[in-house]
């Protein structure tokens, strides 16, 4: 029996979505998702999914059901995605780069991306560090919490310009603004690691 089912579009955002993100600037895969957003839904809630689509920021993603959501049977399932917490310096950038995101929404008026240069992150970043580190290796650690929010899709080199990153969307969605104080406090406990 090798007869597969008939091809239906709804395959093409099924897959991307278990691939990562979809934005709204990829009109034909967005525009597939919306017009199959029910069918989606269900699908992905069968195997303990829950698709999100912020219609507002242009961007749609699976997260894993939570723990109060996992009821009804959906507790036997197995989770598809792990949680890997991110250590203290990705979660130290994460509320950065979401701090600057949330002022480029309130006062930056002329660009439709928000970027932020590599120098003016490390000023940021370096205060919450002890007088004594080093600055090379305190350097090298924002570079590597960089690239380790780039795998996440939170932030993209710009080709343009090595020294510059664009703050993603998703970054937002996923640590909204009410998250941002109780991050940012839970920092400055730490701070000077």
């Amino acid at each position: 029996m090798n007869e597969k089912p008939e091809f239906r579009e709804r395959g093409i955002a099924a897959v991307r979505l278990l691939q990562g993100v979809i934005d709204e600037e990829d009109e034909e895969v967005w525009a597939i998702l919306l017009s199959n957003e029910s069918d989606l839904t269900d699908y992905f809630c069968q195997v303990g999914l829950t698709l999100v689509i912020d219609r507002g920021e242009g961007l749609a993603y699976l997260r894993q059901l939570g723990n109060d959501e996992r009821a009804d049977g959906y507790e036997r399932l197995p989770r598809l995605f792990r949680k890997t917490p991110l250590g203290y310096e990705a979660t130290l950038l994460c509320v950065l780069l979401r701090d600057e995101y949330r002022k480029f929404e309130d006062e930056d008026l002329d660009n439709e991306r928000c970027v932020v240069d590599v120098d003016s992150l490390f000023d940021l970043w370096k205060s919450f560090f002890s007088a004594a580190s080093d600055e090379i290796t305190s350097r090298k650690r924002l570079t590597t919490a960089l690239n380790q929010l780039d795998k996440l899709k939170f932030v993209r080199k710009l080709k343009s310009d090595a020294e510059s990153w664009e703050v993603r969307k998703l970054l937002k969605a996923r640590i909204p603004i009410e998250q941002l104080e109780n991050l940012r406090d839970r920092l400055m406990s730490g701070k000077g690691k």
